[in-house]
């Protein structure tokens, strides 16, 4: 046989190589889990505490938890704040663990303004505010190219859009809104009706009146912490939100794609603007993250 020419030689190894399977990621843990994830250290602090059997395990620098909260398999990790941070950290516990679920723990500022600081929102519903068009100003206003979408009214200058996700063969799905699991949501009912949540700091600030918790509605995230009265008015009319944060949505986000179901408990540390003095966060950051904990656990509780 004919012996191959070094460039016969270099293209049958690209071709090779080509058809080789990618190398699979490595599973840190096979146990079907749930993975519970905060964004901001006294959020995942709150959890912390409650985590038996403890297994520590480092990627990407960050530290995954594996233990048992309420006897139920739970992977636990703190994502770092902002949209990036939380899609990251959702698909590698997703790539590494094995996780049934997806549940997120933590702070949001309120939106809705029935809802008051340390209420615990439980939304069925998510979308990425500043997924968004920043549009030239002309004379005759704030001017659009004719590509984009206008069907969201816009807050001066920003109009936001639908997340555009790339699917098979080139093909764009468009979507505005991620759900929350419907059968997560029945339980977060049922933990709400068993939960008792906190109404004083440690410091003895106590809240006018018993938080609450609120199951349903709708919740949006943005890569912007929200202090503005006005924006936060525009976020209620517009999207019809009782909440918004920096990481939900971004996780809901992966979660669609990944078909895993998810569920997210914020409880309102500020009113993102909406108080008549400086932002409350500094006040009521511990006493919203050890809410929204309490009633993560109530859910891990009442898994089946």
């Amino acid at each position: 046989m004919k012996p191959l020419s070094l460039l016969g030689f270099l293209l049958a190894l690209c071709v090779a190589l080509a058809a080789a399977p990618a190398a699979a990621v490595e599973t840190l843990d096979s146990t079907p889990r749930t993975a519970v994830m905060s964004a901001f250290r006294p959020e995942w602090t709150a959890l912390q505490a409650r985590l038996r059997d403890r297994r520590d395990y480092l990627v990407n620098g960050a530290t995954y938890s594996t233990g048992t909260i309420e006897g139920r398999p739970v992977v636990l990790f703190l994502s770092g704040v902002s949209m990036v941070n939380a899609s990251m950290t959702a698909q590698l516990v997703l790539d590494r663990f094995a996780v049934e679920r997806i549940v997120f723990s933590g702070i949001a500022g309120g939106v809705d303004p029935d809802l008051s600081i340390g209420d615990v929102a439980v939304p069925s519903e998510w979308s990425e505010y500043l997924e968004a068009v920043f549009a030239r100003k002309t004379a005759g206003g704030y001017v659009v190219p004719g590509f984009f979408s206008k069907s969201i009214a816009s807050y001066g200058m920003i109009f936001p859009q639908p997340v555009e996700i790339a699917r098979e063969n080139g093909d764009i799905e468009k979507r505005q809104w991620f759900p929350v699991d419907a059968d997560l949501l029945a339980l977060a009912r049922k933990a709400a009706a068993a939960t008792a949540l906190q109404d004083c700091t440690a410091e003895r600030r106590c809240l006018k009146r018993k938080p609450r918790i609120v199951v349903g509605g709708r919740g949006v995230s943005g890569q912007a912490f929200v202090d503005n009265k006005a924006f936060r008015l525009y976020v209620r009319k517009t999207f019809g939100a009782e909440v918004l944060d920096m990481e939900s949505a971004a996780v809901a986000h992966v979660a669609y794609l990944n078909k895993v179901p998810f569920i997210a408990f914020r409880s309102l540390s500020d009113l993102a603007g909406g108080g008549p003095e400086e932002n409350e966060l500094g006040t009521f950051f511990q006493l919203a993250a050890d809410n929204s904990a309490a009633v993560v656990v109530a859910f891990l509780r009442s898994l089946p």
